[in-house]
């Protein structure tokens, strides 16, 4: 089943919707018990809600084989669209043994509950390392998001997928915000052009700044971070969202803005995380998507703007959303303004910037970043939050 959306086009042509009808729930709920069944973990069970919501258009379930392989290998589709981060259902040799292909399995969440149905089309082994080392660039199962590959299962479990019903998020209900929605949301406001912003950490000045900048080139403005699974020690999606919620508050005009949560999971994947965010913004309607400093990298593995090249190996055409590619922003102290190397004279001494190593610290001991990195009021919500959590 698909639906065409207003505005810019889905990836593909068509936003897809794989949450089944009532009467489909029915069904299913009446075969639980004779269906084979497979326990996904957190990440895949965002995936199946990304999958059914249309997030992840065109893809209507987990890749098969020919798609997967031309992913890792090439960065498309074996139809030859841009798709850069393989999307599997990845389970043990003795979990996949008993499945036969053609058949419906029951697809149950970590607490064991029935929320989706595969149509299981094809069984597949894998070969990780090759996964690893093309998509996040390294083979170091420090890596996080390497470790999860060398982690799951050594079966590929393809075939198209329903989700069982749309549930509220257990924590940001008011901000679920399905493309399909999104997308009426921006027609509705006669926003023409909208620029995506992603983050999994705390909204601070240089991110103000750059989202800031964008803004002046378009209509609207869609925040979209990030709430699914993240590494343990980055900050919880509640504190981050109150975060944004004083921005929004205080910073920004509410006019110009739309404040929703991506229940997707991290890859930590830098450059291809980077196209797989844009088109994913673009399934929710965005035209653009700003692309800062290391955008979804993790530790040393991937140079300062490597998530910026890797949109120069896309014919622009074919992505369908435009990125907006910002500096390393920061505080200039000679200019009393936040700048970037591109509009300060400063030397490096007179740049105020922090890393978010150094922050976390800094709230740890009690202290709150200067109000030249973060909003006096922001700073203080996180130091709340970290004192709280310990």
């Amino acid at each position: 089943m698909t639906q065409q959306a207003a505005g810019i086009a889905p990836h593909g042509g068509q936003l897809i919707n794989r949450i089944a009808t009532p009467d489909q729930r029915q069904e299913f709920l009446a075969m639980a018990d004779s269906l084979q069944r497979v326990q996904m973990d957190v990440r895949t069970t965002s995936d199946l809600v990304m999958i059914a919501i249309g997030g992840f258009s065109p893809l209507n379930g987990f890749l098969e084989r020919e798609d997967y392989e031309s992913v890792v290998s090439s960065m498309y589709l074996s139809n030859g669209l841009p798709w850069s981060i393989p999307i599997t259902l990845s389970v043990s040799e003795e979990v996949a043994e008993p499945l036969r292909e053609g058949t419906l399995i029951r697809l149950d969440d970590p607490n064991g509950r029935f929320v989706g149905v595969l149509e299981l089309t094809h069984k597949y082994t894998y070969d990780k390392v090759k996964e690893a080392v093309n998509v996040y660039r390294t083979d170091d199962e420090k890596h996080p998001g390497v470790k999860v590959v060398y982690q799951q299962g050594n079966i590929n479990l393809a075939g198209s997928v329903w989700l069982l019903e749309r549930d509220a998020h257990p924590l940001f209900p008011a901000y679920q915000v399905d493309p399909a929605v999104s997308r009426q949301m921006f027609q509705e406001k006669g926003w023409k052009t909208v620029v995506g912003f992603q983050t999994r950490n705390p909204i601070h000045r240089a991110h103000e700044y750059i989202i800031k900048c964008a803004m002046e080139t378009v209509d609207g403005l869609f925040l979209h971070p990030l709430v699914g699974a993240t590494k343990e020690d980055d900050i919880a999606a509640d504190v981050r969202m109150r975060c944004y919620e004083i921005m929004l508050e205080h910073y920004f005009p509410n006019d110009r803005v739309i404040l929703a949560i991506n229940p997707a999971a991290m890859r930590y994947a830098g450059p291809r995380e980077a196209i797989f965010h844009a088109l994913v913004r673009k399934n929710y309607g965005c035209t653009h998507f700003i692309v800062g400093r290391d955008h979804a990298g993790v530790g040393d593995y991937y140079g300062t703007y490597d998530a910026q090249y890797i949109f120069n190996e896309f014919d622009p055409q074919a992505l369908g959303i435009l990125p907006m590619k910002f500096e390393h922003a920061f505080y200039c102290k000679r200019t009393q303004a936040m700048a970037t190397t591109k509009t300060s004279p400063s030397k490096p001494e007179e740049r105020i910037h922090l890393s978010g190593t150094k922050v976390r610290e800094m709230l740890r001991q009690g202290e709150l970043p200067p109000p030249e990195f973060s909003r006096p009021l922001v700073a203080a919500e996180l130091a709340r939050a970290m004192q709280i959590s310990g």
